[in-house]
């Protein structure tokens, strides 16, 4: 039988994540520089996926928000103080959107192969249910301080998901429960009489609990990223003006820059940098000086947006290098404060930040003090193409 109506993944990100430690729920815990809930829903941008729909915990909207940057996302729902409770709010909040099917996901699972969404969707066109499962390989036992009998694992899986369902069937299905704490959705669907077929799950969802987890899953991701080096240059002329903005810090000067924004020469330079870690383009592709609304901006949002982009695209902030060329004002007092506000900037450790500074011995425009220089490098690690296989 055909599946109906849309496809939408629901995202269960509302649990406190204790067991892995930290102060942060773990699906906001950062993984290769982005949030763990940021990785899962990237996976999930399947051709045969419609939306989206993340169910999170009360008092975790900020958190939510800067996990999933400018994603066109739905406004997320507020879960419960159970995982089955979360996942029965974001049923109910779906329930007049024309779902036809659902795949309830949990954001603890963020690598998650194209594959497996394939496999799943095409056993639901025949049944009421698939859920991907693993073979059981290591020896199984009880376990009550001394190691006591083996028990046979022949017939034994590991279940994983997402875990897919025709919506108007798990709705029921939710509805009727009547037992304890489910520890799954194919649970309370067998309960309800649903027939669960199982399709060939991936070791790449193996749920990440414990600390070991992501020191794991940091290693896997490293595997899988390649570097990319973006060069950024920009140059501002002096004006009036008894200040100037530089990496992001407010500098006393006899003179000011002059430009479309506060002209601070680094970030520009810095922000170009990120860009062409993506081949996005450059600074005035995305902020051109003849839009009013950038008028006399903070260079700073140009910074934080580039980093936006880069995270987006799969990419991960390593390092940044840059230098200014000027004959003044005096770099050094304030490079500290400089390479602080760039670390906070792009969310990096300032050991990961380089602000250099020289002079071209008077010669040019920045040795005749007409105007000031800058140059930046970053470097980037980026998952070159989506796991599509």
């Amino acid at each position: 039988m055909e599946a109906r109506g849309k496809t939408v993944a629901l995202v269960v990100a509302a649990g406190s994540g204790s067991r892995a430690g930290g102060e942060l729920p773990k699906q906001y815990r950062r993984l290769a520089g982005r949030p763990l809930l940021a990785h899962a829903l990237s996976a999930l941008h399947h051709a045969r996926i419609d939306q989206v729909q993340v169910v999170i915990g009360e008092g975790q909207e900020s958190l939510y928000h800067e996990a999933v940057g400018a994603l066109p996302l739905p406004a997320p729902v507020t879960g419960g103080t159970t995982r089955q409770q979360s996942v029965r709010n974001g049923l109910t909040a779906l329930a007049d959107g024309a779902v036809g099917q659902v795949l309830i996901h949990d954001a603890a699972r963020p690598f998650l192969p194209a594959s497996v969404v394939d496999r799943l969707l095409d056993a639901l066109e025949a049944s009421e249910g698939a859920v991907p499962v693993l073979p059981v390989v290591d020896t199984l036992a009880r376990h009550d301080i001394i190691l006591g009998d083996s028990v046979p694992r022949e017939g034994l899986v590991r279940v994983q998901t997402p875990q897919a369902f025709r919506f108007a069937d798990i709705v029921r299905a939710h509805a009727a429960w009547q037992g304890a704490e489910a520890t799954d959705d194919a649970q309370v669907a067998r309960a309800a009489g649903l027939d669960i077929v199982t399709v060939t799950g991936d070791p790449r969802l193996e749920k990440l609990t414990y600390e070991e987890d992501f020191s794991r899953a940091e290693t896997l991701l490293a595997a899988r990223l390649t570097p990319r080096t973006g060069f950024g240059f920009d140059v501002h002329a002096f004006g009036p003006g008894d200040s100037l903005w530089l990496g992001g810090i407010q500098l006393p000067h006899d003179r000011g820059l002059v430009g479309h924004s506060d002209a601070d020469v680094l970030l520009h330079a810095l922000a170009d940098a990120l860009l062409g870690t993506i081949g996005a383009g450059d600074i005035g592709d995305h902020f051109p000086p003849g839009d009013p609304q950038w008028r006399g901006a903070a260079s700073s949002r140009f910074v934080e947006q580039a980093r936006e982009l880069v995270e987006r695209n799969g990419g991960r902030i390593v390092h940044v290098d840059a230098t200014i060329i000027c004959e003044a004002p005096r770099i050094g007092p304030h490079r500290d404060a400089m390479r602080q506000r760039i670390a906070d900037l792009l969310r990096l450790p300032v050991q990961s930040v380089s602000v250099k500074a020289t002079t071209t011995e008077r010669l040019g425009f920045t040795g005749r003090g007409e105007g000031i220089a800058a140059q930046a490098v970053a470097t980037v690690l980026m998952r070159e193409v989506p796991d599509r296989e």
